[in-house]
């Protein structure tokens, strides 16, 4: 009797993570003449190639999948592209009345910058990072890889490694910018934008400064972000910023963002994100010196099969300092959000006060909001409070508005205006809060 050949059966999937990777090469590292921003490149480049893409099994990956995510198929813009969507009026438009600090438009064909003379002569530098590259070096290599390390992460790497544009801000000691700054990464196409955004406020200065990022939503093919931003502010130093995020919806978008606050230094940090086909974000506030303040403050509205995930940090690493931390999120259709939260308070930061809430509002019965607060205290003279919440619409003032003639669609849309105009009113700029106001309007119609 002839013995029948064995037949083994795998259960592995046929395309782990570990195995996948994308299809940059060295040649894609830019070219640079200062030597340590070279060096930097050139360790990013090397820890891209070393790390994998991050898997399920990883603690911070757990709740978002990347499996689908058609890693061969980014190709990097060559600054000569055609036909490209451009940029909309209405992200052009000056943040107060007819004018701007300053204003930087970043796309794949290259850059435009506009900063007022009189800031210019007052020492501001506001540029875009391949010029800061060669006409700044020893300013971004004062802060370039400081706040943010290439090797925290396959995407950092990437970012650190690969970034072909970004901004560069630098505020000059005790510099007061009464007027605001504003910068534009507009990402249409099949590639993968690699933005690196760098910050340094001095001591004693202050400023207000306002980015966005974002696409058309284009049916039918992949683009990826991947960005960077490290902002420092130095003693006695204020910074205002605000960030957001309309990406189409076949966007993947991935950042490591971090912000170093020095002694006696103010940070309000407001973040807005309604884009993107998946969204994975590490974003972290490291109050570093004795009695600074850093609050942040996110809304994100979800609807199809949109997939956000932010992962929030407060570090604590001094005595007598305070953060406050408040996202809000609605969700509509199949949509998650995700949001991890850690208070982390250091040895020794005693006198700390730090508070983080995530209130979340599920629109419709398939979408699905996690959200998951966390403290790790390890001074003893401290006050540390966090909350979450994920509930439906109530009923009562719902109630109370259609007894009033207010339609169901009307009286909804007023609801979840009402849930986000606490995070709304921090955005300081109208036209800015409009803008926002109105795609949510347009998700709620489910346009």
């Amino acid at each position: 009797m002839t013995e029948k050949p064995k037949v083994v059966v795998s259960r592995t999937r046929r395309t782990d993570s570990a195995t996948r990777d994308f299809t940059f090469t060295k040649a894609d590292v830019p070219a640079l003449q200062d030597a340590t921003l070279a060096s930097y490149r050139t360790q990013a480049w090397e820890a891209f190639k070393r790390l994998s893409l991050p898997k399920t099994t990883e603690e911070p990956w757990r709740r978002t999948d990347l499996r689908n995510l058609p890693v061969a198929s980014f190709k990097l813009p060559n600054g000569a592209e055609q036909d490209l969507p451009s940029v909309p009026a209405d992200l052009l438009k000056p943040l107060v009345a007819d004018q701007h600090g300053g204003q930087i438009v970043l796309t794949p064909g290259g850059s435009t910058i506009d900063l007022e003379e009189s800031l210019v002569k007052q020492g501001v530098v506001f540029t875009d990072l391949v010029t800061a590259q060669e006409q700044h070096p020893e300013l971004v290599a004062r802060i370039l890889g400081e706040i943010v390390k290439p090797e925290e992460g396959k995407f950092a790497a990437l970012a650190g490694a690969l970034s072909q544009n970004g901004v560069v801000l630098y505020i000059p000691k005790n510099l007061q910018v009464q007027q605001p700054l504003h910068s534009i990464f507009w990402g249409p196409g099949a590639f993968a934008h690699i933005s690196h955004l760098l910050v340094l406020v001095d001591e004693g200065a202050s400023v207000t400064y306002v980015h966005e990022s974002a696409s058309p939503t284009e049916e039918g093919i992949d683009t990826m972000h991947a960005g960077i931003v490290e902002i420092k502010v130095e003693q006695g130093g204020n910074l205002k910023f605000v960030e957001l995020q309309s990406w189409g919806k076949h966007v993947w978008n991935f950042s490591h963002e971090r912000a170093r606050v020095e002694r006696d230094a103010n940070l309000d940090w407001i973040f807005g994100a309604i884009g993107s086909r998946l969204t994975k974000n590490f974003t972290e506030l490291d109050l570093a010196g004795q009695g600074s303040n850093g609050r942040m403050s996110g809304f994100y509205f979800t609807d199809g099969k949109q997939h956000l995930d932010h992962d929030t940090q407060q570090n604590h690493f001094a005595p007598n300092t305070t953060s406050d931390l408040l996202f809000k999120g609605a969700l509509k259709g199949k949509s998650r959000s995700v949001w991890q939260g850690m208070i982390y308070v250091a040895p020794g930061a005693q006198k700390t006060d730090g508070y983080q809430a995530n209130r979340n509002l599920v629109l419709s019965e398939q979408a699905r909001a996690d959200s998951i607060p966390g403290l790790e205290i390890l001074a003893d003279d401290v006050r540390c409070t966090h909350g979450a919440t994920v509930g439906k619409m109530e009923e009562e003032p719902l109630f109370y508005l259609k007894s009033r003639g207010i339609p169901q669609d009307e009286a909804e849309r007023l609801m979840v205006e009402g849930f986000f105009d606490p995070i709304m009113q921090r955005i300081p700029f109208e036209g800015v809060r409009e803008r926002f106001q109105a795609a949510i309007i347009q998700k709620m119609a489910g346009e």
